[in-house]
């Protein structure tokens, strides 16, 4: 099988790409997110993991590379992550009570074919009335820090998640079931 690249430095997508059996190498590809205003949200998702893709694709030949940036869309604004425990817990109280949209774009270049696709996935979810105390002691477990959304659906976050509607995958921050179907037109067969 072909060389496979994960450009991602997030412990997540290695792990979730891990359980499924797949052989990667992990190369970050150190990309400065850019919003892109006047994109839809899907679109931007798609750009952003692209732009990724690109940058580890243009040191390497022969090999598949994957990318995937993930984010929270609430009333049509982009979120992204909160790097201090300020931005946690503004970000939370925004989201607390209501939906948002997780969106997930990922892109897979082979490099020797010069074939490139990619493609978005989102979940719904919606947080559990919190009260300004249980926001407080979330933040101050510092799991929010650098999350998409402030929140870690995969670890204490699950405890303010009411529900989803879609891939609980895509929320972690990368959508398999998408993404394994996608690798079917690479070669790549999972099952």
């Amino acid at each position: 099988m072909k060389k496979i690249i994960l450009a991602s430095g997030s412990p997540r997508r290695k792990e979730l790409l891990e359980k499924i059996g797949l052989k990667f190498e992990v190369e970050s590809s150190n990309y400065e997110e850019d919003i892109y205003p006047g994109l839809q949200p899907h679109d931007v998702a798609q750009k952003i993991s692209l732009k990724k893709a690109e940058i580890v694709a243009s040191k390497h030949k022969n090999v598949v590379i994957i990318a995937a940036d993930t984010f929270i869309v609430f009333d049509g604004q982009i979120l992204g992550k909160p790097s201090t425990a300020n931005e946690s817990r503004e970000m939370l109280q925004k989201l607390n009570g209501k939906s948002h949209s997780v969106i997930t774009g990922f892109s897979v270049i082979d490099t020797a074919k010069n074939k490139t696709l990619s493609r978005s996935v989102e979940t719904i979810v919606f947080l559990k009335k919190l009260t300004q105390s249980e926001i407080d002691t979330y933040v101050k477990s510092k799991e929010p820090l650098d999350k998409a959304g402030g929140y870690a659906i995969q670890g204490l976050g699950a405890v303010i998640v009411d529900r989803i509607e879609g891939d609980y995958l895509n929320v972690v921050g990368l959508p398999l079931s998408a993404l394994t179907e996608a690798l079917k037109e690479f070669g790549i067969h999972i099952l």
